[in-house]
């Protein structure tokens, strides 16, 4: 797990990580983690309501991606987007472990 994932206005993750930003309540975020875990995709999860930085990291979410709902998934350290994106390319088969 990820402790720190900002430095100034910086996300810092590693570029092949497979990362989910979430909030431990959304039912969207939950869906996709069930989904990682059913097809084997290892992961690191941000619960962003259970960090005092999380409104910061979110802000910072919306600047680099333009999203600023969860989840918000990072495979392989390129940005997917949310829920049904993860989704669409799930049933595309363009999930790769």
């Amino acid at each position: 797990m990820l402790k720190t994932v900002y430095s100034g206005q910086d996300l810092i993750f590693d570029p092949k990580s497979n990362l989910v930003f979430s909030k431990t309540y959304c039912p969207f975020a939950a869906q996709v983690k069930e989904l990682f875990n059913t097809v084997g995709i290892q992961y690191d999860t941000i619960e962003l309501d259970e960090r005092e930085d999380g409104g910061k990291i979110q802000e910072i979410l919306m600047e680099l991606t333009g999203q600023r709902t969860v989840p918000n998934v990072f495979l392989k350290g390129k940005h997917i987007g949310g829920c049904d994106d993860t989704l669409a390319m799930h049933k595309a088969g363009k999930l790769e472990k």
